[in-house]
């Protein structure tokens, strides 16, 4: 069973992430993929999924991890991916179908909400896809409720936006073409939301969580290879990121300003092996 069909979460994030701006984390996974492969291999590694463990993928995004999941966890195992983007839950349900695996379901659901069976999972896994919900209380609660007594859980998250040049740095490189931004309001809904160790400590602590540690990662977030250049960087910033929710404001050519802006700002950061910035993530490990 590749793919099984929920009704889509509605509003918030939910309508953010099934809109338009956000298509291509479905139709150009691969690129968001290449950028993020260190991290992926290094949350994977910490994880640690075993034969026959049943595992919970959050934001599952095109299915990369929760393909990689269901190979680590065999037949006997099974892996569950959730995500609000049903573009992307319809993606990874395609690419499950043609592994011809068994042992895998995407499914779109807000994992606040979600009604997962109660202690069914060994393991809960995301790469990126816990920093936007509106309630992390709530949804942390829902997490641990689903796991078994005993069981772990590996997140990978952005630490602050001051150690994160991407994705901050090229969207403060064409600030001046942008309309204002609205007033920062601390600990919403955010890419960097749990970016202090503290705040997560206190939210996976509420929620039922022990055993909970955060290490650091630094890595080079790679936007474009070397046959792309600022071209591709840029375009790449104009997919994924902050910016896509502020350009569909924009009038044509306005956006066209914005990627000439862009190209000249990647310009400073190509090299021979592509375009990449630094950036910085929290691997956080506990347990149930």
């Amino acid at each position: 069973m590749a793919e099984e069909t929920i009704a889509p979460p509605a509003g918030g994030e939910a309508a953010y992430w099934n809109g338009t701006a956000t298509r291509a984390w479905a139709e150009q996974h691969e690129r968001q993929d290449r950028a993020l492969a260190g991290l992926a291999t290094k949350a994977l590694e910490l994880a640690a999924p075993q034969p026959g463990e049943r595992a919970l993928d959050i934001g599952c995004g095109a299915g990369t991890t929760l393909l990689e999941l269901a190979a680590r966890v065999g037949p006997a195992g099974h892996v569950t991916g959730a995500d609000i983007s049903q573009a992307s839950v319809a993606r990874a349900g395609k690419r499950i179908a043609a592994a011809g695996l068994s042992n895998a379901v995407a499914i779109c659901a807000d994992v606040e909400r979600h009604a997962f069976a109660p202690a069914s999972f060994d393991l809960v896994f995301s790469r990126l896809g816990v920093m936007f919900f509106a309630d992390p209380a709530a949804a942390f609660a829902n997490v641990h409720k689903a796991m078994k007594p005993g069981g772990r859980m590996t997140l990978a998250v952005f630490r602050t936006q001051r150690e994160n040049p991407w994705p901050s740095a090229p969207q403060q490189a064409v600030a001046h073409l942008l309309p204002p931004p609205p007033p920062d309001r601390p600990n919403t809904a955010a890419m960097f939301s749990l970016g202090d160790p503290d705040r997560v400590h206190r939210i996976l602590d509420r929620a039922g969580f022990r055993d909970v540690s955060l290490t650091p990662v630094d890595l080079d977030y790679l936007i474009a290879g070397s046959d792309g250049g600022a071209t591709e960087a840029a375009e790449f910033a104009m997919l994924f990121g902050p910016l896509t929710r502020i350009l569909p404001e924009l009038s044509p050519e306005r956006r066209a300003d914005v990627r000439t802006a862009l190209e000249t700002f990647f310009l400073g950061h190509a090299t021979p092996q592509g375009v990449a910035l630094p950036a910085a993530f929290w691997l956080v490990q506990a347990r149930a």
